[in-house]
């Protein structure tokens, strides 16, 4: 065996944390919120993080990750019509814009690419953030488009959904398999896109607290674009002050200045972190919040008899309102006939069956992902 001298040396060779750039849609705070799980498991498993948003995404990521670098990135800023009728015209209008947005942040990440050298990109519904020298992931629950249009249009939307998946290198979705799943067709198609899919379990940024349930107690969580947020929240103020019962309201607005005042029985948050926001819902007797699934994968997760009201004309959400109605899993209401006393008088008579599957599988692609970059050079 060869002898080292004494004055020779070794030279490790310096090593670097993968590192992971996170993106959610801004449409809706559900698609920051459900990227919350996934952004601490990665940072428990020891990968550098960067998020990517603006506005009232950016706010609340920045309230739970203040430590961690956002770089901003402009959202498709998508709007909804007044009136259900005019839901599909309105977002027909906003198509070439949405495109447009999706080309710019294309060419974002081809510019974040230069600087930062990504290893894996987590984009969530966004779907001009792949690159070839990165390990792009796509993040949906809806590989079918909803609509009412025949099967089809329908299948002429998948293709051209899957042909924009096809642009990434896998595709996760925050769901189980069936009979297990919580968005049906949505999430389970009739055909599949080309690339691998992993159903990787209901997403979440709550843990259930211990804490006694008040009786009448309501928990009501507003969210989405407008004007159809402030349209439900008017409804909603109008109808609670007589409510024979104690309630909180949280507005969906972390950017907010405005508040509304609050009294001993009602109170109104503009936005709650995930602690708060788990503790207020655990007390409640009812949620009562828009069928968007990042909101039904909180209320999975709390395990909390609901009713959900679908934004007018939001086909998605209006499918999954139906749909767990259908399982028994929630009440259907309807923002345009929408009256809390008969509501909560159904609920009583609803045959709630909360039963749904636990497993996730999170923990374990991201470690298979964070195992494939992990000790890389600098």
């Amino acid at each position: 065996m060869s002898k080292i001298a004494p004055d020779q040396e070794f030279t490790a060779t310096p090593l670097r944390k993968p590192r992971v750039l996170v993106a959610p849609l801004d449409w809706g705070l559900g698609h920051a919120t459900r990227c919350i799980p996934i952004i601490y498991e990665l940072l428990e498993q020891g990968a550098s993080v960067w998020l990517a948003a603006e506005g009232a995404q950016a706010d609340l990521l920045k309230t739970e990750f203040p430590d961690l670098p956002i770089l901003p990135l402009r959202g498709y800023e998508v709007r909804y019509s007044r009136q259900a009728r005019h839901f599909t015209r309105t977002m027909l209008a906003q198509l070439p814009r949405i495109s447009r947005r999706i080309n710019q942040e294309h060419h974002w990440l081809k510019a974040m690419m230069q600087q930062y050298h990504f290893d894996l990109v987590l984009s969530d519904n966004r779907y001009g953030l792949y690159h070839p020298d990165a390990y792009c992931i796509l993040i949906t629950h809806q590989l079918q488009i909803q609509h009412h249009w025949g099967n089809k249009v329908k299948q002429l939307l998948r293709r051209w959904h899957y042909s924009r998946i096809s642009r990434f290198r896998e595709c996760w979705v925050p769901d189980l398999p069936r009979p297990d799943d919580l968005a049906g067709e949505l999430a389970h198609p009739a055909a599949m896109p080309d690339i691998p899919v992993y159903y990787i379990g209901h997403l979440s940024r709550l843990k259930p607290v211990t804490t006694s349930i008040l009786p009448r107690h309501l928990f009501i969580s507003l969210s989405g674009p407008e004007p159809q947020r402030t349209l439900l929240e008017e409804k909603i103020i109008e109808q609670i002050s007589h409510y024979a019962g104690t309630a909180v309201i949280v507005r969906g607005l972390p950017q907010a200045s405005r508040y509304i005042p609050s009294t001993g029985d009602i109170r109104f948050y503009n936005h709650l972190d995930s602690r708060d926001y788990a503790a207020e819902m655990q007390k409640a007797q009812w949620v009562i919040s828009r069928s968007g699934y990042s909101t039904i994968m909180d209320i999975a997760r709390m395990g909390k008899e609901s009713i959900l009201i679908p934004t007018p004309g939001q086909t998605e959400q209006e499918y999954l309102s139906w749909y767990l109605q259908q399982k028994h899993w929630a009440l259907a209401g309807n923002q345009d006939t929408f009256d809390l006393n008969e509501l909560l008088a159904e609920a009583k008579r609803f045959p709630y069956n909360m039963s749904a599957g636990k497993e996730n599988r999170l923990k374990e692609e991201i470690t298979r992902l964070v195992e494939r970059y992990k000790g890389i050079k600098v």
